[in-house]
């Protein structure tokens, strides 16, 4: 008899070849998860423990470039912008004014401080560490959220996934560096799916390629894509998106889709 998931937990393993096999992804794709005791975060299987300090965006990228389990506290992360995002450090009146921003990513005090209160991140208290690990590797069963990093193109792809059965518009904020906010700092704190264009730092510290984009979702979402991916590849509608031609007659194409319409 095949053994059932638990209802809290998923086929991780499989839910990574579907979506590789949907999308060509060639990143690693990753589940975060935070803990309310460093004692949980330490008996994560194969942990990593960082011996340099880091940003945040480093120890994502050791997990999705490097296929690392690694596991952070605030003392590990550099300053509180990287710990204030999931929760490991205060979002208090110090952190809200972004004076070390001022001069560097914006014109005036003002504008620095507008920024900071637009991030979305996790509230501080409950959480003490954080883990970033393959979601292929199951060890963590589930994650909080999922991490996809793929083109544009394969990016709609998976939005029309999402959107082909129970719809709804998505709109997505941009608040410029700190990017990680509008991906898994928006979607730890709302469990929702969160796109963001990676910033600078994220390229800079954690390599993230110039093409690539990156959704935070929850795992029962990514699965929810993963449905609706197949049943759109079942209809002809696929990735990689096969161009055209800009001049030819569209109708024949159209028609593949569309003919029985």
């Amino acid at each position: 008899m095949q053994q059932q998931t638990p209802p809290d937990q998923f086929d991780l393993a499989t839910m990574v070849a579907d979506l590789n096999s949907l999308l060509r992804l060639k990143t690693t794709v990753i589940g975060l998860k935070l803990f309310e005791r460093v004692e949980d975060m330490r008996a994560i299987p194969k942990i990593r423990r960082p011996t340099a300090v880091h940003t945040t965006d480093q120890i994502v990228s050791m997990a999705s470039r490097l296929g690392w389990t690694v596991g952070v506290t605030a003392d590990d992360l550099v300053g509180a912008q990287c710990r204030a995002v999931i929760g490991l450090a205060p979002q208090d009146e110090k952190w809200l004014a972004g004076e070390s921003y001022v001069g560097v990513w914006h014109g005036t005090a003002e504008d620095a401080r507008r920024r900071q209160e637009a991030l979305d991140v996790v509230p501080y208290g409950q959480y003490k560490a954080l883990v970033a690990s393959p979601l292929a590797s199951g060890r963590l069963n589930p994650p909080d959220i999922c991490l996809v990093y793929a083109t544009p193109g394969q990016m709609i792809i998976l939005i029309n996934g999402l959107q082909y059965t129970g719809y709804k518009k998505f709109e997505w904020g941009v608040v410029g560096e700190t990017a990680c906010a509008d991906s898994w700092g928006r979607a730890l704190k709302t469990r929702e799916p969160s796109l963001s264009l990676p910033c600078f730092a994220e390229r800079r510290y954690g390599g993230v390629p110039d093409e690539e984009m990156l959704m935070a979702l929850p795992p029962a979402d990514l699965a929810k894509a993963i449905a609706g991916m197949k049943q759109l590849a079942k209809n002809g509608l696929r990735y990689p998106i096969a161009p055209y031609g800009i001049q030819a007659d569209v109708r024949a194409g159209m028609g593949v889709s569309y003919a029985k319409k």
